[in-house]
């Protein structure tokens, strides 16, 4: 009994999983809001059956993406950064670490950006949560011995939002122009050094 939970459980993960991938490869050919669900599919090799048993509506599908890619990318940044260094250099390569994940996949990014909030309340929500999260995530980082004594106060979240949502404009911006987001590296280092520095 147990045995068959953990495989129904597991087979659910994979379908999950796949369709988020399919998901994934329609927007950067088509963009979230031309994608549907055969779409999602034919890229995931599924059936739509399989679909509806895993979301209940694309966007639910694209609010879980999002989810992913809010995780996938707070990974990446805490692993660039090495709480040894000095404080200037850990902004960097926290930072550098979320130019190039955005760089990675600049149709995800753009339309995370700019059609998520598009969604309604849930998706408001599932931005605030992201928001939040991140947020947590930069005052765990600059809440350190190495920080404080070098005066860099704890980041809070007025600045949380100031920061990411500045640095997501301008990145946005940078793409819809057909420019690599990698552009935007050294203004938003330093826009962050600014903003998180000495007090």
């Amino acid at each position: 009994m147990r045995m068959s939970a953990v495989t129904e459980s597991d087979a659910a993960t994979t379908a999950r999983d796949r369709l988020l991938r399919g998901l994934r490869a329609s927007i950067k050919r088509r963009g979230y809001r031309d994608t549907t669900i055969s779409d999602i599919v034919a890229h995931a090799r599924t059936s739509r059956r399989t679909f509806y048993e895993v979301f209940a509506t694309k966007d639910d599908c694209f609010l879980a993406l999002g989810e992913e890619m809010n995780h996938q990318m707070q990974a990446l940044i805490t692993s660039a950064m090495d709480p040894g260094a000095s404080w200037d250099a850990q902004v960097r390569a926290g930072v550098t670490a979320w130019v190039q994940a955005l760089a990675a996949e600049p149709e995800l990014s753009v339309s995370w950006i700019r059609e998520l909030p598009l969604l309604g309340e849930l998706a408001r929500r599932v931005q605030r949560e992201g928001l939040r999260s991140f947020a947590q995530m930069l005052m765990a980082i600059t809440d350190t011995p190495q920080m404080r004594q070098a005066g860099v106060p704890p980041v809070t979240m007025a600045t949380a939002t100031i920061l990411l949502g500045g640095l997501g404009e301008l990145a946005a911006a940078v793409a819809e122009d057909g420019q690599p987001i990698e552009t935007i590296t050294e203004p938003a280092v330093e826009a962050a050094i600014r903003l998180l520095g000495p007090r």
